[in-house]
């Protein structure tokens, strides 16, 4: 299976501290690769790296084009999009024209069919489509971040803690959701402390600690690694630590 993204030997630092050393991956198309890890190990930092948010030594190439001259406006043209862990909604603006925002790129007409297709897959967005955006609940908000960053038609969509904050019915929907967007072609890059969910959706996952990559493997057998389910999954086999 070819690669669409794929990341060789990536370092990242913020000024002389160096958050993520020699990281390695690649996605396929319509597979879901998920990220896990604890807190501060360099999830969200190599996510925003790879959209350009960040610099970064080594090398990235997405649909084989080299990322490296790109900006951020020119990822999201070659089909890359990111939805931030904070959302980062225009609050005083209704939900339709945060869609509709995410379609600045693309022709009128195309950006139409998104909008369906977003109503189609968040079926609340469309009722709440006149309401302003800062008023809508916690999984509310998400569904519109992530529709969004779907207006624009991307081959590859990065998700950084989907599940944060969310009532566990509504995490639910977020990754059926998920789920049915590789069933329509999309890619998914998925950053998720809620290991347990993640893996359940995913085909393949890499473990995270202090900026390195210390296992990776399809998601059932990361899921069925004794130290990752003491580590992440909230239970430690007997005579077994933690990695």
């Amino acid at each position: 299976m070819s690669a669409l993204l794929s990341v060789t030997d990536v370092h990242i630092a913020y000024g002389k501290v160096e958050a993520v050393r020699g990281v390695s991956l690649d996605v396929a198309g319509n597979e879901i690769v998920t990220i896990i890890g604890a807190n501060g190990a360099g999830k969200t930092t190599l996510l925003n790296a790879i959209m350009g948010v960040l610099p970064l030594r080594g090398r990235t190439t997405f649909a084989g084009i080299d990322m490296a001259p790109l900006d951020i406006e020119d990822r999201v043209a070659t089909g890359l999009s990111l939805v931030p862990e904070h959302r980062e909604l225009f609050g005083s603006m209704n939900v339709e024209d945060n869609l509709e925002l995410g379609a600045f790129r693309i022709a009128k007409a195309v950006a139409a069919t998104s909008l369906e297709r977003v109503y189609a897959l968040f079926p609340r967005l469309k009722e709440r489509r006149k309401q302003l955006a800062g008023t809508l609940s916690g999984g509310e908000q998400q569904m519109l971040a992530m529709g969004r960053a779907l207006m624009g038609a991307p081959k590859l969509l990065m998700l950084d803690e989907p599940s944060l904050g969310l009532a566990p019915i509504i995490v639910a929907d977020i990754f059926r959701i998920v789920g049915e967007l590789r069933s329509a072609g999309v890619s998914v890059l998925l950053v998720e402390q809620n290991a347990q969910a993640a893996l359940q959706i995913a085909d393949r996952a890499y473990v995270m600690e202090l900026g390195e990559f210390v296992l990776s493997g399809t998601a059932k057998d990361i899921a069925a690694n004794k130290g990752v389910a003491a580590s992440y999954l909230g239970f430690q086999h007997e005579g077994e630590s933690a990695i």
